[in-house]
């Protein structure tokens, strides 16, 4: 297991619960990467618990909106963790900053697979919790692993589908993700002469005066001390330009309708990645899945403002599939 730098430090977005016993824990992936994660149990926790595994948003860290939902849910009973995907903030793996659909889907099973040997953790209840790009990865793993028997999508987005095809589907054609591949195909040749590869940027800064709605969201949560941390990729320097190839070529939603466990997709009735939840919706079958969304919320409300994340349903959710 490669040796990782974990800060003894409580440097959250959020603040720490009294209601919970934290701890930093790691476990090693199929592709040998060992990932970073804090772990949250109740602090009267008794026996064998139902355990969560929570990660995202896509560019986060578990610092940020992951950690929250880890600690809340601990709050209400089950055992949690809150992981740095690989190749990010305090997980291992070379090179830094590379998303994979392959190895982010892995991520979840392999927090599944520690959390199925922990004395504490009845494994027969184990689900998963994904915020935003990390919902995506967390259907496409529901799907690939039976073992997960009931999964959240928070806020989700189908990576996939919005680096093919752009917003709304604006970009949805051959011609567009041609000039996409030979820009990125370029952008290889020139990582590989310089040693080094290029960063795509996070979220701008500063905002043009025509930025979306949803881009001053962004701007507003990672730029911000409302959710700002210095190992996030969109509060800084961004992904590695050349991880958009991955997805371009891999749709990750593919098999959702093979999925036989429980599902429940959570958006805002004013989010812009509204539409790609209505859409994974679509294409889950059988009565235990299913589709909340939530009044007047955006995108990013459901990172961080308890007061507006549906933790009654979601906690209801969990304990009914659990069981």
């Amino acid at each position: 297991m490669e040796q990782l730098d974990l800060t003894p430090e409580w440097d959250k977005t959020f603040p720490k619960s009294d209601k919970v016993k934290h701890s930093k824990v790691t476990f090693v992936n199929r592709f040998g990467i060992t990932l970073a994660a804090d772990m949250y149990v109740p602090a009267d926790a008794t026996g064998r618990l139902p355990a969560i595994a929570v990660s995202g948003p896509f560019g986060a860290v578990k610092e940020q909106s992951s950690g929250l939902y880890a600690q809340t849910l601990a709050e209400r009973g089950f055992l949690t963790i809150a992981f740095d995907p690989s190749y990010t903030g305090e997980s291992g793996g070379m090179p830094r900053y590379v998303a994979s659909p392959d190895i982010n889907t892995e991520d979840f099973s392999a927090a599944v697979d520690f959390l199925s040997t922990l004395d504490s953790v009845d494994p027969a209840r184990i689900g998963i919790l994904g915020v935003c790009g990390w919902g995506g990865f967390a259907i496409n793993a529901a799907a690939n692993d039976p073992r997960i028997k009931a999964t959240v999508a928070s806020t989700m987005y189908d990576i996939s589908r919005c680096t093919a095809n752009g917003y709304f589907d604006a970009g949805d054609n051959a011609d567009a993700r041609y000039e996409m591949r030979a820009r990125l195909a370029a952008q290889r040749v020139e990582d590989y002469r310089n040693g080094t590869y290029a960063r795509a940027g996070g979220v701008v800064d500063p905002l043009p005066d025509d930025a979306p709605q949803f881009v001053k969201d962004y701007h507003a949560y990672y730029k911000t001390p409302r959710g700002y941390h210095k190992r996030s990729l969109n509060s800084n320097a961004g992904w590695n330009m050349t991880s958009n190839l991955a997805f371009l070529n891999a749709p990750i939603l593919a098999y959702a309708d093979e999925i036989r466990n429980a599902v429940m997709i959570v958006h805002g009735e004013k989010a812009h990645s509204r539409y790609m939840g209505e859409t994974a919706f679509r294409e889950l079958r059988g009565d235990n899945k299913k589709l909340l969304i939530v009044p007047g919320a955006s995108h990013t409300d459901l990172y961080d403002k308890t007061d507006i994340i549906p933790f009654d349903a979601i906690t209801e959710f969990y304990q009914t599939y659990l069981k």
